[in-house]
């Protein structure tokens, strides 16, 4: 009885390890994708400094402009106190102190810091950009196999020339066409803004007033992406349907849609989960143009206005607010990638 015991202590404990690899294997890769994340933001940040340094003017004579002039002595003073007369690399650490503890400048056009700027239309941006991903994702990966099943069929005819058509048209073009049909020719939908001015008493309200406002820009810039996917996803099935493992579960009487759903959409899904991470940075891009369209209160239309007002700081900030969070959406999708595919989580 005693010789015994030991041995199972052994399995337990062995059992108890075996629980553990794969979860110490989860957390390392966590760790080192964030690891990973440092330099690239180091890199973006040396991208906004350089940007400031670059631009006509420096903060000193914005200053100076604005009060109608200033003595020399005076401007000298102002290079003093915000440490313009020290080195360039003396600068670029202090801009660096200063954007890790919050602190992005301050917009003399708006008359309001940066980061305080930043902090109110970020919200208003990651609405559009999630409502247009998911938009995007379902139409893209639903469509895209529905073409692949009916491959050669009229459902693949015609999913592939409306993605080819949508992929063509601008996306400025999209979104006036969509006013065009949906705010003019019939009035069910808004023209622009984020939600109405009056007529708003309760929360639920305001919610569904943003709601109708989001339709039309999550629909043109979803749709823009979803041309894309619904390509790779069709390619992507009809690639994964060729090989052994999916003849073989054919072959065993598996049903169809088990087939497509269980073993060849999970294995088609990792190129695709790849594009959407390397785009989500061109979303961002996107959403200036949809943003100045519909007057979406966003980063993208605050870009487009700092470009038209030459705020150089307001630039440098967004620049690092939208580098952020395109580095934030790669590491999400880095996760998603090791979730779908555990063989990237042992390296």
């Amino acid at each position: 009885m005693s010789s015994d015991a030991p041995a199972l202590d052994d399995r337990y404990n062995t059992s108890s390890e075996a629980e553990q690899a794969p979860r110490s294997r989860w957390l390392r890769y966590i760790w080192v994708r964030m690891i990973q994340m440092v330099p690239t933001l180091l890199l973006i940040i040396l991208t906004a400094f350089v940007l400031l340094k670059m631009a006509p003017g420096d903060l000193v004579q914005v200053i100076a402009g604005e009060s109608g002039g200033a003595s020399p002595e005076y401007i000298a003073r102002l290079r003093e106190s915000f440490g313009l007369d020290a080195p360039l690399h003396i600068q670029f650490i202090h801009y660096i102190s200063a954007v890790f503890q919050g602190d992005l400048g301050f917009s003399f056009r708006n008359n309001v810091s940066v980061a305080t700027l930043l902090m109110s239309r970020l919200p208003a941006t990651l609405l559009l950009a999630t409502a247009a991903l998911f938009i995007s994702v379902v139409v893209g990966i639903g469509c895209g196999v529905i073409a692949a099943t009916y491959r050669g069929k009229w459902q693949d005819h015609a999913i592939s020339i409306s993605a080819l058509l949508i992929y063509a048209t601008p996306v400025f073009l999209t979104g006036i066409g969509l006013i065009l049909l949906f705010s003019v020719a019939l009035p069910w939908l808004p023209i622009g803004g984020f939600a109405d001015a009056y007529g708003i008493n309760t929360p639920w309200q305001r919610a569904a007033s943003i709601a109708r406002h989001l339709v039309l820009p999550a629909l043109t810039l979803g749709t823009a992406y979803a041309a894309i996917y619904i390509r790779l996803t069709r390619g992507a099935m009809l690639e994964v349907q060729t090989l052994d493992f999916v003849r073989t579960a054919r072959a065993k009487g598996v049903s169809p849609y088990r087939v497509i759903w269980r073993h060849s959409l999970r294995n088609a899904l990792l190129p695709l989960v790849t594009v959407i991470g390397m785009q989500s940075g061109a979303m961002l891009g996107g959403a200036i143009l949809v943003e100045t369209v519909f007057a979406w209160p966003g980063l993208g239309r605050l870009a487009f206005e700092a470009l038209q007002q030459r705020d150089y700081n307001l630039l440098a900030g967004l620049i690092l607010c939208s580098g952020a969070v395109v580095i934030v959406m790669n590491l999400l999708v880095d996760l998603v990638y090791g979730l779908l595919d555990p063989r990237v989580r042992i390296r």
